[in-house]
């Protein structure tokens, strides 16, 4: 493993986030259309208004499925199984995630109620099982992206881990384009022409497949036609058109359209991309592996960041089941990537890495160019909020080489620069609703900020502030006296025990009589964490409505069952099952408090140690008359019960504890059950939880827990 590769694996990573970006908006347009509408294309088509740029299916599959060597493998090879447990733990039921078209339509959806059904993988993604045109969707090369970006250099391990991954949801040519495209990722890192790149994943792909017959025939197109990129879609269209192939999708015509963008973006970042959008068909999907490749090949250096980087703020959506995991930054993301790289090889990261790829608590470095973890800036008194830039920059750090840079014209009249994060975020900031994300918050009451903080002059006072949507009010640290040129620490504790949301949080910088013209502020090794205590009143809660057909109750991701707030009360009701998420992902020893009334059926349950759809603990009313304690891996497993008189209609205090590998149930004060077991999960988010054909309505939740 050589250094370089850390940052390449950011460039790719931030490479296949510009191309969803840019080609979003177009998805499914054919060339024609696009020429008529925009021309010749050089950059984003539009910024939005401002608004952000929700949760895509093509980062979504990468981000999550990539969770099969986190989760389960460390230690011995990945297997199709740990990908399968990957998509049905973090993919909502029929929501969110990727498209969901129905059984034999969707090859995703296919292969999900498959494996959710009994039909094991590789079975289930095989032709055996969907037939070709199921079996042969984009889907195969568009979400592998993860799997040649942990095998720097080693094409081989790439084009093992993508065909293990690719072959639980696609089959024949489906698998061959993935493995296509996480070897050229995985050249890329080494190799010095597109060339030689498409040649290695030409390597380990079969010579008589379609798709390396493809492959093959743009090469030669190109080289005798290196001048006219549409002449060469022109024949694409015309060989390997949407016409040739079954299905809303097929691989081959957009694996075409990546191949030619490659080699007529002759190794430009910006040209290949803009050719790739331009060709049409499944733009976003196309432009993130044509990103992902290009961005590793170029590096941070060849990917100009005013144009492409800035507009995305760092800043990662996603939509799985999991609403602490659907905030992250494109960083971040691409730190797990690195240490999991790392780990494949059988090495350490390197000293100055390892606190960046951290993710136990909320760890904001800014080891790579163009890293801001969403921070942003503005100027706060008076009427109106004046925005300032941040910078990532390499002039001082705390630790490390890089951090946050603002610049202040301080007016002399009262007013503070406040440097924030969000914690949280809500419909109307988005642009749209894409795969329905949801979200739990990022930090919360009791947990604490801290960061390291250096002005560069004298005379300015520095704090630590959150903001709590309920009121709308903003909770402030004291104010500290910042010495010139020196970094110092600030830290707080966000008031705990109440119901308060933290939306947004930050650092917040005044003038004293001292101060003079400019201020220049540095901020670095930002972190919250620590315990957490706070109460969810669902009387406080809200609908938050992305669409007529999404809707989400704020603070909570609904992994399956109809969940909504009636009289001041949530209803969770379900045919089979019905289960919703909240809280951070990292908690340890907690307390979950509910006031539940359970209104009809049998199974009524609160939710611990929650890592997905498929691991958790679960305590709470069993079976008519019986109470236990279960783990859940896919199935729930009771691990103790007792008989206890219940009835339906009657308000219930429940209390779920966990004290290291103990837990403990509560109901109205008084301890009925108890257990140790160390084969469970040691952390996770709260829930709740109701089953067969069942109905709970809560008053509201008390959470406790620490975040280490």
């Amino acid at each position: 493993m050589k250094e370089t590769y850390i940052k390449q694996i950011y460039a790719g990573w931030l490479g296949k986030m510009i191309g969803i970006r840019q080609g979003a908006l177009i998805e499914g347009w054919s060339s024609r259309k696009i020429q008529e509408v925009y021309g010749e294309i050089d950059g984003y088509f539009t910024h939005y208004n401002g608004k952000l740029f929700a949760a895509d299916d093509d980062s979504n599959g990468p981000v999550f499925f990539s969770r099969a060597l986190i989760d389960k493998t460390e230690g011995k090879a990945m297997t199709e199984r740990d990908v399968a447990e990957a998509l049905l733990n973090y993919a909502p039921f029929e929501h969110g995630f990727f498209w969901w078209g129905g059984y034999g339509v969707s090859t995703e959806h296919t292969a999900y109620l498959n494996l959710q059904n009994g039909i094991e993988a590789p079975k289930s993604g095989s032709i055996e099982q969907n037939g070709h045109i199921v079996a042969e969707q984009i889907g195969g090369q568009i979400f592998i992206d993860c799997w040649g970006l942990v095998s720097p250099g080693n094409p081989g391990q790439a084009a093992y881990l993508s065909r293990k991954a690719a072959s639980v949801t696609h089959d024949g040519e489906g698998v061959i384009g993935g493995i296509f495209i996480a070897c050229c990722i995985s050249a890329a890192f080494e190799k010095k022409t597109i060339d030689e790149v498409i040649e290695i994943g030409l390597e380990y792909i079969p010579a008589g497949s379609v798709y390396a017959g493809m492959v093959r025939d743009i090469q030669r197109y190109y080289r005798e036609n290196k001048d006219n990129w549409r002449l060469c879609l022109k024949w694409v269209q015309e060989n390997y058109g949407y016409d040739k192939y079954g299905g809303n999708c097929h691989i081959i015509p957009n694996g075409a359209v990546v191949v030619l963008s490659l080699l007529y973006g002759e190794g430009d970042f910006s040209r290949a991309l803009n050719i790739c959008n331009m060709c049409g068909w499944d733009t976003d999907c196309n432009a993130g592996n044509v990103g992902t490749i290009m961005g590793v090949f170029v590096g941070v250096d060849g990917i100009d960041f005013s144009k492409w980087a800035e507009e995305l703020q760092d800043l990662l959506i996603c939509s799985g089941t999991i609403g602490y995991l659907n905030i992250r930054a494109i960083s971040e993301y691409a730190a797990e990537l690195a240490g999991c790289a790392y780990r494949l090889a059988g090495e350490n990261l390197p000293v100055k890495w390892r606190p960046v790829s951290l993710n136990h608590a909320e760890n904001c470095h800014f080891e790579f160019p163009g890293a801001v973890h969403g921070f942003s800036a503005y100027e706060q008194g008076g009427k109106e909020r004046r925005m300032i830039p941040v910078k990532n920059t390499s002039e001082f750090a705390c630790s490390g080489e890089r951090s946050l840079r603002v610049e202040w014209e301080a007016p002399r009249e009262e007013k503070t620069l406040q440097v924030s994060r969000r914690s949280y975020y809500f419909p109307e900031e988005f642009y749209d609703s894409r795969y329905n994300p949801a979200f739990s918050p990022k930090v919360y009451p009791g947990q604490t900020i801290k960061g390291w903080i250096r002005a560069e002059q004298e005379g300015y006072e520095g704090f630590v502030w959150a903001r709590d949507k309920r009121d709308g009010r903003l909770w402030e640290s004291q104010r500290m006296t910042l010495q010139a040129s020196k970094w110092t620490e600030l830290s707080w504790d966000i008031p705990g025990g109440t119901d308060a949301l933290i939306t947004e949080y930050g650092f917040g910088f005044g003038r004293t009589e001292a101060a003079s013209g400019k201020a220049v502020f540095y901020l670095d090794d930002i972190c919250s964490g620590g315990e957490l205590e706070y109460t969810i009143n669902f009387s406080g809660e809200q609908e938050e409505i992305w669409n007529p057909i999404h809707r989400e109750i704020s603070q909570f991701t609904r992994m399956k069952g109809l969940m909504y707030i009636e009289d001041g009360r949530l209803n969770l009701s379900c045919t089979d099952l019905g289960e919703a998420y909240t809280g951070h992902y990292y908690m340890e020893d907690c307390v979950l408090e509910a006031e539940i009334m359970p209104h009809h059926g049998k199974q009524h349950m609160l939710m611990l140690h929650v890592q997905g759809a498929r691991r958790a603990y679960a305590a709470g009313f069993w079976e008519d008359g019986e109470v236990a304690i279960l783990r859940k891996e896919g199935t729930f497993i009771p691990l103790t019960s007792k008989k206890f008189s219940w009835e339906c209609g009657r308000e219930y205090r429940m209390c779920f504890v966990s004290e290291g590998r103990k837990l403990l149930f509560y109901i109205d004060g008084e301890k009925v059950l108890e257990i140790e077991d160390n084969e469970g999960p040691k952390y996770g988010c709260a829930g709740i939880c109701v089953r067969n054909g069942g109905r709970s309505i809560y008053r509201k939740l008390k959470i406790k827990g620490i975040c280490k």
